[in-house]
């Protein structure tokens, strides 16, 4: 669910609760610069619109750390077209990178799906708040991969962000690599229907991941997804939240109240909430994940709930709030390719054993899933250990890419 913090880690708190705040504050991330230039031609926006589709597209810069930018690739913040939860049509922001080459051959393309940045559009990981997985980016530019992420639904677009809605998050995840395809900048430099695709993410990217490739057979079946690589998966969203009641993690939980409400509306999560609740749910929606994970440190959602909206204000344990959590988690489909769970034993935020679950489930339909796992690795440890094995599983399935 991490991602990056936006202020200083404050001194106060347990030992969980500095560690979910660190994690949020490793800013050895990526970094986009917008650039100054006008809007691309590609930004047309298509009479028929589809799911994919490139609604803008306006230069942008990488680098690897903020301020160090490189020469040697291009890329576009974009916006396009994708799908919502309940199928109504939407409009997600993202950033496509491709190396300059000189390659103009079909390259392979990975999709990043980020981790946990918080709900404002301000947050946004094409506005140059990555997680530490974009340590890919470097290694698989090198490789001459191209990569598309998405901010997913609300985050950097009108409305709030759906966040840990699974369908949602999938959908978005698909569509990005859709649109980096059909972007004209990207497909001169060999980003095409053509590329084999890969996906990657980690705790939220790694549940936006787990959805995508569960949803590529009947959402996206032209995409060539060679693999999925997911890692610090919350797959049972329910216990998850109940593992960071009133510790550091506790401002996932208003985080994913706030997304389910902003998807599900009649959820009517205002109405159930106490005073102090409802100012917590207005931060939320207006803040980045260090100042909502701040403001929500030690906090449990049954003192935020009002008990006229449910028993002992267990607001997730409400029947229309359990059926809608439970369709976010993963596992109600197989994959029909290849995935690498990678989950550290020792994680504080998500339990290893919903990971050990999640490939049990795949693995009896599917033998090319497997479980990787890091020994005592942390929430914020596992990802820096798995970077290696990552790359090293992706670049064997990105059969067009060099070895």
């Amino acid at each position: 669910m991490s991602g990056m913090r936006t202020r200083g880690t404050r001194t106060r708190g347990s030992a969980r609760a500095r560690t979910a705040r660190t994690y949020t504050a490793m800013a050895l991330a990526g970094a986009l610069a917008l650039g100054a230039g006008a809007p691309a031609g590609s930004a047309q926006e298509r009479p028929a619109a589809r799911p994919g589709d490139v609604v803008s597209a306006e230069p942008a810069a990488y680098g690897l750390l903020p301020g160090l930018l490189t020469k040697k690739t291009e890329g576009w913040r974009i916006t396009y077209r994708s799908t919502g939860a309940t199928g109504k049509s939407n409009v997600v922001s993202g950033a496509v990178i491709v190396p300059k080459d000189g390659r103009k051959g079909p390259r392979p393309l990975v999709v990043f799906a980020p981790g946990t940045v918080g709900i404002a559009d301000k947050c946004a990981s094409s506005k140059g708040r990555l997680s530490a997985v974009s340590l890919l980016f470097d290694r698989g530019l090198r490789k001459g991969w191209g990569f598309v992420m998405t901010d997913y639904e609300g985050l950097g677009t009108p409305g709030d962000h759906t966040y840990l809605v699974g369908r949602s998050e999938g959908q978005a995840v698909l569509d990005a690599a859709r649109a980096a395809q059909r972007l004209p900048e990207a497909r001169k430099l060999g980003v095409n229907e053509r590329s084999d695709v890969g996906i990657v993410g980690y705790s939220q990217g790694g549940h936006a991941a787990a959805w995508a490739a569960e949803l590529h057979r009947p959402y996206a079946p032209e995409l060539k997804v060679r693999g999925t690589a997911a890692g610090g998966v919350p797959a049972n969203l329910q216990r998850a939240f109940a593992h960071n009641d009133g510790k550091g993690g506790a401002g996932f939980a208003m985080m994913a109240a706030v997304g389910h409400d902003a998807a599900y509306p009649g959820l009517g999560l205002d109405r159930a909430l106490t005073k102090e609740g409802r100012r917590l749910a207005k931060l939320t929606r207006s803040s980045c994940s260090g100042e909502i994970l701040d403001a929500m440190e030690g906090r449990r959602m049954q003192t935020l709930v009002s008990p006229k909206a449910a028993p002992g204000g267990r607001l997730f344990e409400r029947a229309d709030w359990r059926a809608r959590l439970t369709a976010s988690d993963p596992g109600r489909a197989v994959p029909d390719h290849p995935v690498l769970l990678f989950q550290g034993t020792s994680d504080e935020l998500i339990p290893y054993e919903d990971a050990v679950r999640l490939h049990r489930t795949w693995s009896r339909t599917n033998p090319d899933v497997t479980l990787h796992k890091v020994p005592f690795g942390t929430h914020g440890s596992t990802v820096l250990f798995a970077v290696g094995p990552v790359m090293k599983w992706m670049t064997q399935r990105l059969v067009q890419g060099p070895a």
